[in-house]
């Protein structure tokens, strides 16, 4: 009987276990996790600060997902080396475990630059995880004055999770807009307006380089009093279990298109992981749920003897903030084709005939049919991408078309 071994349980650890049982329904499985819950929607974190979702809400998969699939969970418990030789995961209180296949799915920790006088602030918090959720929401009150270092996803989803249970909320950042990594400067500024509107203040091309006690001394000169500091800068892969036996790592642990890495029998998915990315034809740590499913799928079919590939990964995101949502998907430097109206904004990027990435505001309603254009490369030629580009509806592919990519949907 093949045993499986998933380090890490958020969602790459449910694809892989779906993976599994696709094609092994008797293996022995074990999901080793360090943290203490079953596992949950990360992104909802925000929302259970805001008091939008509840603890049995954030559920990612039912409570029975675990006994369904006959997995033995190791809640609270750290995989501290893979003994390639034995065939072993050795962990911190829970002695060997053995594996047939192990599958390394450890995600990221936040980078802490080494900010001078870090020490002496006594309320700081990352913002990754259900327990930094909880933590923070112990430390928050309606005079809690909040800084938070880093305008990227986490940060300002974090701002928004808990606008309405403080004070004030300051975001800086070093780079010159909010979601720099996402988002153009003029798609950006629409977004830290709605920010603005709903009472978060910013101070963008600046950053904190050193604390004392409750204030900040930013780059810039001034002073940042506060109460209680999020550091939201950055994230780095967890790569050392697959390092430490000899795996090929880079600013993630390196794997193929079958989720498997340059050690025998070892596979790895999520954040932690450097896949193709179809979109620049590139391995990239593409740090986003979707693929962490699909590279989690992928690892576990492949462990348990099938065949699957994943070779059309891109980068995506889909993400709200006080009502106005965003997708974005693929890259930005084709030839750009803009749609603008009330409410609403879509930049679409063409290279070769083919879109390549887009940027959506507003209307992002069935926006996943511009992300199937980019995984499947298709040729606009085919289509009408006057019609497409202005609402995302099948009516834009040609009927035999629809009936292949939609099943017949008009």
């Amino acid at each position: 009987m093949n045993e499986y071994v998933i380090i890490g349980n958020s969602t790459a650890a449910v694809g892989c276990i779906e993976g599994i049982r696709s094609k092994d329904k008797e293996g022995k499985i074990t999901v080793i996790s360090k943290e203490n819950h079953k596992v949950y929607g990360r992104p909802l974190i925000s929302y259970y600060l805001q008091k939008k979702t509840d603890l049995e809400k954030m559920n990612y998969r039912k409570e029975s997902f675990y006994e369904d699939n006959n997995v033995e969970l190791l809640l609270g418990v750290s995989a501290e080396k893979i003994d390639t030789e034995k065939k072993m995961v050795i962990t911190d209180t829970k002695g060997e475990i053995p594996y047939t296949s192990v599958c390394v799915a450890t995600g990221s920790n936040p980078f802490v630059p080494p900010f001078e006088g870090l020490e002496s602030v006594e309320k700081k918090f990352s913002f990754m995880t259900l327990d930094d959720a909880l933590e923070l929401e112990k430390a928050i009150d309606e005079t809690s004055r909040v800084l938070i270092v880093g305008a990227g996803l986490i940060g300002l989803k974090c701002a928004e999770g808990i606008k309405d249970r403080v004070a004030s909320i300051t975001v800086c950042d070093l780079a010159d807009r909010v979601l720099s990594s996402i988002l153009d400067s003029e798609c950006a500024a629409v977004i830290q307006k709605r920010l603005e509107e709903n009472g978060i203040a910013f101070l963008l091309g600046d950053s904190a380089t050193k604390f004392d006690g409750k204030k900040a001394f930013m780059k810039s000169g001034k002073e940042v009093d506060f109460d209680v500091l999020v550091l939201a800068i950055g994230v780095r892969a967890n790569i050392s279990l697959v390092k430490d036996a000899g795996g090929e790592t880079d600013r993630g642990i390196v794997i193929n298109t079958k989720s498997e890495t340059s050690v025998k029998d070892v596979y790895a998915a999520g954040d932690c992981a450097q896949g193709f990315d179809s979109s620049t034809g590139s391995s990239r740590v593409l740090a986003i749920l979707p693929n962490a499913y699909m590279q989690g799928h992928t690892a576990g079919v492949n462990m348990a003897g099938g065949e699957e590939t994943l070779d059309n990964a891109i980068p995506m995101n889909s993400i709200g903030f006080f009502g106005v949502h965003i997708m974005t998907a693929g890259r930005y430097d084709g030839e750009m084709k803009e749609e603008k109206g009330e409410g609403y904004l879509k930049r679409f990027f063409v290279e070769d005939g083919k879109l390549i990435g887009f940027i959506i505001i507003g209307q992002t309603e069935r926006a996943g049919i511009y992300t199937s254009l980019i995984r499947e490369k298709t040729s606009l030629e085919s289509i009408d991408f006057d019609l497409l580009s202005k609402v995302a509806t099948t009516v834009a592919f040609s009927k035999e078309s629809r009936g292949k990519k939609f099943g017949g949907v008009v």
